[in-house]
This record gives C-alpha cells, sequence and structure tokens, in this order.
C-alpha cells in the first residue's frame, strides 16, 4: 500500500487515473482526505488469493470509503462504497440523527453491492434511526443468515475482496472489452478517510467548476446538495442548489483550489467537492466541461497566465472547432425537434421559411423574410438562390456537392444528402410523416447535419478577443501559406476579414451568373460564328475588367490566381420556359431553336467533356477576352496605386502540355506591356499528375484541385457519392470520406509523384493546394509535409486552415 500524500511518486499503468490525480493534487497542498492506494497487482492479488492486506491502523479509527481507480477512466469499475467502519460502537460524532443516516446508508451500500441483495428489502417508511437501523440489520440477517459485520477490519476486507472480484465477472470484462480495454485490465483501489457531508454545521457535497462551460470566461459555479455525500448532488438524489449557496469562505477555497489545479495540471479543472462542518475538502478533480468556444478562451488564457505555452495553446485548440467562432450557433440548452439528417456541408445554422425555387428565395429575402432554400440538389442556376437564402438544404449531394462547395464559399449553413426526406409537389415529406408546405418554418444545422422543426435560438460568432489572439500566435509559427478561393470582390472582402495570404482560386464562371451578365453569356454561347461570339465577348469583357480590377484593389500586395473559365458552357443556357424565351427574343430565335441549341451543348458525362482547357482550345475567344480583361485590370490598379499587380493565372482540367502550351502562345499575344504576370496549371487529372514534369516547364506554379482529381482517381461522382458514402466509412471500405480529407494513400500519393517531378524540371516552382481539402485539417498538415507553399479553401475555412498549419508546423519542429 501507498499513501496518498503525494511524497510517492504514482503511475497510471499501476495505480490507475484516480489514484494518480489524487495523489497530485495532496502533493499541491490541496485539501485531499488521508489514504492509501493498493496497486493493480495487488487488487488482482486479492481476487486470486483471497488475501487482503492489512491496512495503516490509525486509518481505521474513523469512517472510510472504497473508491475504484481504474488503468483508463472509459473503463468503470465497481460501485464506491462508502461510510466503511460504522458500526453500533462507532457511531461518528456528528449528531445522532446524521449518525442513523450514514449508517442506514451503509447498510444498504453493503448489503446490495457486497452482499448481492435487492435494494428493496431495506425500504422502509420509518425515519432514520435506532429503529430503521435494527429493521435494515434484521432484513440482512434474514437475508444471508448472517450478522451484519460490526468489526471494522472485517467490513472493510470485504469490501476490497468485493470490488477486486467484480472487476473480472464476466459482465464486467464484457463492458469494459466493449470500451478497448484489454482482457487483463486491470485497477486500483483507492481507501480514503471518509469527509462527513451529513452531520452539523454546513455540511454537503456536489461539484464545482471556475471556468463558464459555454464561454471559458473565469466564473465559479456548480451543483451543491446540503446533507448528502459522494455523487447525490450530480445524480439528482434531491433538488440541488447552486454553489452560492455555500459560505463565501468555502467559494474562495474552491476558486483558490481551481487556481492551483490550473498550474499543477496545466488545464482548467472541476472538482467533485465534500464540505464537513465548513471545511471544503476535494474527493476528485476532471477538465473541466467545456464547449469549443470556451475551450478556447481557456487555452489562451492559460497561455497568457504563464501555465502553458503559445505552442500549446495552439496544438490543444481542435480547427474544426473554430466554426464554432465563424457562425451562428444553435444554443446548447434549445430544445430540438429534428425532422431529419444529412452531412453537414457548411457549418453553421439557421431559421427561416422553406423556399422551393431560388426565385422563392429571393423574393422572401426582399420581402425581409430569412428562407431556407430546399431543392433536390443545387446546380448553376441555383446560384442567386443560394445568395439569398440564410441556410441550404438539399436531398441528394456530398461534401463536395454543388450546394457544399457555395455554401461554404458564402458562409451559409447547409446539409446535403437528407436522403430521408422526399420531395413531392412542392411538399417535404419528412420520415414521421410530416408534410412541410413552402412558408414552413425549420432550422438547418450545418454543424450536426440535423433538420430541426420550427425556430432556434442561437448564439452569435465572436472573431475577437481569445480568438483573434490565437489566430496571431498561429500566424507567428505557420509556414505554409493560407490562400482563400473568392470568386467576387465580396468574397475576397470576406477573405481579407479571415486573415488570408492571398486569393488561391478565383472561379471566372461565378462572375458570369449574375441577371445582365448571364444573357450576354448566353447569347455568345449561341453566336452563330467568332465574330458574333466576339461581339458578345467584346460586352462581357468590361464587366470581368471591373471585377478584377476590385479584387487586385481588395487585395493590394497579395497573389491572386484566377481560374480561366472552367465549367461546360451548357451550364449558363437557362433551363425553364421563360428563360428559354427570353433567349430567343433576344437572339431572334424561336424558342425550339434555343431548345436544340441546348440540346447540342448538354453531354452524356460533361464532368468529363467539354469544359475547361477544352473550351479555351476550341473557342479561343473566351480565354482570350478573360486574358485582355485580367491584363488591363492589373494595367489600371498599377496606374492609380503605383504598386506592380502580378496576376497568376491558372488553366483548368490540363492533362497535356501541348494544351497548356496552345493557351500559352494565346495569352502571349494579348498580354499587356509591362504587366508582369505567371501562368499555371490546375492538376486535376491524374494524367497531369504523373506528367507534371512536363507541365512544370511551361508553368510557373501548378495548384492540385483535389475535389475533381479525388473524383477522377476513385471513379467517383462527387454528388453523387452521399447516397453509399456513410455505409462505405462505416464498413471500412474508406477510412474517411475522401472527398472530406484527402486521401493520403490513393491521391497523396499523385500529389507526392506530381510535386517530385514537377519540381525536378523546375525547381522554382509554386505548389498549392485549391480543393475544399485545403480546409481539412489532416489535409493541411499533408500539404506541410509534402512541402507545398500553400493551400487555398472557402473564406470560412480560412482561420481552420490557419490553425492547422500553425499545428504542422510545430509537429515538424518537435518530430525534429
Amino acid at each position: 500500500m501507498i499513501p496518498l500524500d503525494g511524497t510517492t511518486e504514482l503511475n497510471v499503468a499501476q495505480h490507475g487515473t484516480r489514484a494518480c490525480r489524487l495523489a497530485k493534487m495532496a502533493a499541491l497542498g490541496l485539501p485531499v482526505p488521508e489514504g492509501v492506494v493498493l496497486s493493480a497487482a495487488d487488487v488482482s492479488k486479492i481476487a486470486e488469493t483471497g488475501e487482503v492486506p492489512q491496512v495503516p491502523a490509525h486509518l481505521l479509527k474513523g469512517l472510510l470509503s472504497l473508491r475504484a481507480s481504474p488503468l483508463n477512466p472509459d473503463w468503470g469499475g465497481p460501485t464506491a462504497i462508502l461510510n466503511i467502519g460504522i458500526s453500533d460502537s462507532t457511531l461518528p460524532d456528528v449528531g445522532e440523527d446524521a449518525a442513523y443516516i450514514l449508517y442506514r446508508r451503509f447498510i444498504q451500500s453493503f448489503a446490495t453491492n457486497v452482499a448481492g441483495l435487492e435494494a428493496e428489502d431495506f425500504d422502509s417508511d420509518l425515519p432514520d434511526g435506532a429503529e430503521r437501523i435494527a429493521r435494515c440489520k434484521a432484513s440482512y440477517q434474514f437475508e444471508t443468515d448472517e450478522d451484519f459485520p460490526q468489526a471494522p477490519e472485517a467490513q472493510l476486507r470485504a469490501c476490497i475482496l468485493h470490488m477486486a472480484r467484480a472487476w473480472n465477472r464476466p459482465s464486467a470484462r464484457i463492458l469494459r472489452q466493449a470500451k478497448g480495454a484489454p482482457e487483463d485490465a486491470g485497477f486500483a483501489l483507492v481507501i480514503q478517510r471518509m469527509a462527513l457531508g451529513i452531520g452539523r454545521g454546513v455540511s454537503g457535497a456536489g461539484a464545482a467548476q471556475m471556468v463558464d462551460e459555454a464561454t471559458g470566461a473565469a466564473r465559479l459555479w456548480g451543483r451543491y446538495l446540503p446533507q448528502s455525500q459522494g455523487q447525490d448532488a450530480v445524480i439528482g438524489a434531491r433538488a440541488a442548489m447552486g454553489v452560492e449557496a455555500l459560505p463565501e469562505a468555502v467559494q474562495a477555497a474552491l476558486l483558490k483550489a481551481g487556481e492551483v489545479l490550473a498550474k499543477g495540471f496545466g488545464d482548467a479543472y472541476q472538482v467533485e467537492f465534500t464540505v464537513q462542518d465548513g471545511r471544503l475538502w476535494l474527493l476528485d478533480c476532471s477538465p473541466a466541461r467545456r464547449s469549443s468556444v470556451a475551450a478556447l478562451r481557456i487555452n489562451v488564457d492559460l497561455a497568457e497566465a504563464g501555465v502553458i505555452s503559445k505552442a500549446d495553446a495552439i496544438l490543444r485548440t481542435e480547427p474544426q472547432a473554430l466554426g464554432d467562432h465563424l457562425h451562428p450557433q444553435i444554443a446548447e440548452h434549445s430544445e430540438r425537434d429534428i425532422l431529419a439528417s444529412g452531412l453537414s456541408a457548411s457549418p453553421g445554422a439557421a431559421s427561416g421559411r422553406v423556399a422551393f425555387t431560388p426565385e422563392a428565395a429571393m423574393t422572401m429575402a426582399a420581402q425581409g423574410q430569412a428562407a431556407i432554400l430546399v431543392r433536390v440538389e443545387t446546380g448553376a442556376d441555383d446560384i442567386r438562390g443560394i445568395h439569398a437564402a440564410q441556410g441550404v438544404l438539399t436531398l441528394r449531394g456530398g461534401m463536395t456537392s454543388h450546394a457544399a462547395v457555395i455554401a461554404r464559399g458564402l458562409g451559409v449553413p447547409c446539409i446535403v444528402g437528407a436522403g430521408e426526406l422526399r420531395l413531392e409537389a412542392e411538399v417535404l415529406v419528412c420520415p414521421d410523416g410530416r408534410r412541410l408546405k413552402a412558408g414552413a418554418q425549420i432550422t438547418v444545422d450545418g454543424t450536426s447535419g440535423q433538420v430541426l422543426a420550427g425556430s432556434a435560438e442561437m448564439t452569435q460568432p465572436n472573431l475577437g478577443g481569445p480568438f483573434k489572439t490565437l489566430m496571431g500566435w498561429a500566424d507567428e509559427v505557420r509556414e505554409l501559406q493560407v490562400r482563400a478561393n473568392a470568386d467576387t470582390p465580396t468574397d475576397a472582402r470576406l477573405a481579407q476579414r479571415f486573415g488570408v495570404d492571398g486569393i488561391g482560386l478565383c472561379r471566372t464562371e461565378h462572375m458570369f451568373f449574375a441577371p445582365e451578365r448571364v444573357q450576354v453569356m448566353r447569347e455568345m454561347i449561341l453566336a452563330p460564328d467568332a465574330v458574333a461570339r466576339k461581339a458578345a465577348l467584346d460586352l462581357l469583357m468590361p464587366m470581368q475588367k471591373a471585377d478584377f480590377v476590385e479584387l487586385f484593389e481588395i487585395m493590394r500586395g497579395q497573389p491572386v490566381t484566377i481560374r480561366l473559365l472552367d465549367p461546360p458552357l451548357h451550364e449558363f443556357m437557362p433551363v425553364d420556359e421563360a428563360g428559354m424565351a427570353a433567349l430567343a427574343q433576344a437572339m431572334s430565335m424561336s424558342v425550339r431553336q434555343v431548345a436544340r441549341r441546348a440540346e447540342e451543348l448538354s453531354e452524356v458525362n460533361p464532368m468529363l467533356g467539354k469544359r475547361g482547357v477544352r473550351v479555351g482550345v476550341t473557342t479561343p475567344e473566351i480565354y482570350e477576352m478573360q486574358a485582355r480583361a485580367i491584363f488591363e485590370a492589373a494595367a489600371e490598379v498599377r496606374a492609380i496605386t503605383g504598386e506592380a499587380v502580378v496576376p497568376e493565372i491558372m488553366i483548368p482540367l490540363v492533362s497535356a502540355n501541348r494544351e497548356v502550351e496552345l493557351i500559352k502562345a494565346r495569352i502571349e499575344a494579348v498580354a499587356t506591356e509591362g504587366v508582369a504576370y505567371k501562368l499555371g496549371v490546375m492538376v486535376e487529372t491524374p494524367r497531369a499528375a504523373l506528367r507534371a514534369g512536363d507541365l512544370a516547364e511551361s508553368s510557373a506554379f501548378l495548384s492540385f484541385g483535389t475535389n475533381d482529381l479525388t473524383q477522377m482517381t476513385y471513379g467517383l461522382s462527387r454528388d453523387d457519392a452521399g447516397r453509399f458514402m456513410r455505409e462505405y466509412v462505416q464498413q471500412g471500405v474508406y477510412p474517411e470520406d475522401p472527398f472530406l480529407s484527402l486521401d493520403v494513400e490513393g491521391v497523396g500519393e499523385l500529389l507526392l509523384i506530381a510535386a517530385q517531378r514537377g519540381r525536378a524540371a523546375n525547381p522554382a516552382l509554386v505548389l498549392g493546394m485549391c480543393g475544399e481539402h485545403g480546409g481539412d485539417p489532416a489535409s493541411v498538415r499533408f500539404c506541410k509535409v509534402a512541402g507545398f507553399d500553400y493551400v487555398s479553401c472557402s473564406p470560412y475555412r480560412v482561420p481552420i486552415a490557419r490553425l492547422a498549419a500553425a499545428q504542422a508546423s510545430l509537429l515538424a519542429a518537435k518530430a525534429g
């Protein structure tokens, strides 16, 4: 047996987690009841031989507690037994009523745990007192044919033997193994002098912590139950009070204990405590409960107090949890009437009225009403509706589907792949049979993936204070740049707010979907010849140039990577009759002619069809117009600011170096004199990755579009994979959704091959990642290890990537 006085160092493998905590608490000078610990080896020997070692005699002069100390807290252990040592002749001097309560509780605990009797055998309407004790002992004698043990030594020996053997019962072993415990897992036992929460004066028990679990701010709060012991206050034996009901001296002692624990354990802790006649005793401690918002503040406060280092604060903060700082979230106490669940495509929460069309969402927004856009799946025509909506819900789709990508970029809460729902004639049918019509109030929780009925109370984001401090520390240590995917000036301003190092992906096609532009784009697509196409493009050029001017001004001094037009042209065509008619009128064509042309443009597999660089090679006027707009915008901003602007022009969906050579020649032909620029390739096909050495000879940078690269490597449709991905992950086919976190073994190997071959051909080659993986912490760490220069992600994921990049640098430094 080892004393729990802090003079002897214990270790978890022999003495378990509780014993080690208590010993450290005692070493810190905290008021921990005196006690000893039986090691796991001691307990195992007791179970085998039935021989229980002698406890120090002075401990037997008072009441004792016996608690399990498992080697892993998740493994549990036998129920604690309190008040050991009480008997007819050893009633404690705490007042007659209190002494009888303690005695009765021990008889009941001993009978049910050690003797295996039924609890109801000891129920009685009698008040606690000598008569009830006599009845309890009589019940024990009747059920066991033995008198209730009176000697403290015998009581303790029986309790120790019971707990040692209970650990090895088949049911207990099965439960432990289900939680990951090895078959031969052991546990230790802690024997302590009782702190009596039932007795004279201010006595009771409770639990308290010194930080607010929602915000992390310093605050003493918890539960306290007068005239109780153990976990009575936690399990709700009676209605508990707040710790503010305790005397000021006890509250002060708790606050002091919290400070000592934080410094000694390097974290904010909560405590289980007992107050005996006004004196505080600590029975155990554990990390304080905290939300993700509170966790960040606690880490920053500890670092600023010198308890932990800034590096520790960075490493302790979960990057994905930063989403709770960036978006409104459903308040923890808010009730949830769950209608269905889907994939958490974009974090945050929003309440609003159901809108089944983008036009309906726009109308509601114009009327000052919050809308939730509900679609089977979204396409290019839905972008304006997504902009107008407070939240998005789709029945199909995966983590990189159209709705998911656009919503994340806009910071709009989004749930995709909610296949439990059905859409029938403008009615949303829920799994439980509820039917929601347009205008029904719902809430989408993009953080949990839950669709809720009605409205919910929200907590608002806060980017100042501890959040800003931690982000500053992260930027001091990270080496990997973090850029943003920003398609419009509004996106760029948002990206700047989140502390980006530039724009890593500007998808120019999103600039064309505004009503006044998409019509011109459609006229260009339907133009009968190159001359007519050029006329339409000449109308688009000033609009495109104006966007680039604003982008360059906003991102002054930072890189801006502009991807030339990527999607197939049919995506710009109207799909409804009204749109067809309007286009036909503008083009002096019949609706039938417009429909026929749209049908001619459609493809069996547009994702692998005429898109990206293939459009640029076959319809060069489009890329030429975009290049002129970029160069003229750069020259104009340089003239205004006096600072050089070096745009980065990126060619999408390249698979052969000859494609790069053709586009490069076109761009050089329209380049503005005096405007420097960089030309690069978006690596989205496996062939491009494998031929990166060739591409690097014509490119200043390679940016890996891992959304499409994953899709093509796996042969998966990112829009349809959500239908079966959950089952694939659950059954271990994939360790994780490869569209959510980079597949290091497959897609990752392609990236490594490309990086090696590309830099072998061009040592100055800049490498980046601009898929949605750029905001995934594990993928960011991969990019750091692979020697990439930057990652790019949607603006609302930038803080996540910044923190993940800092962690990657710190971990790399530790690995040496």
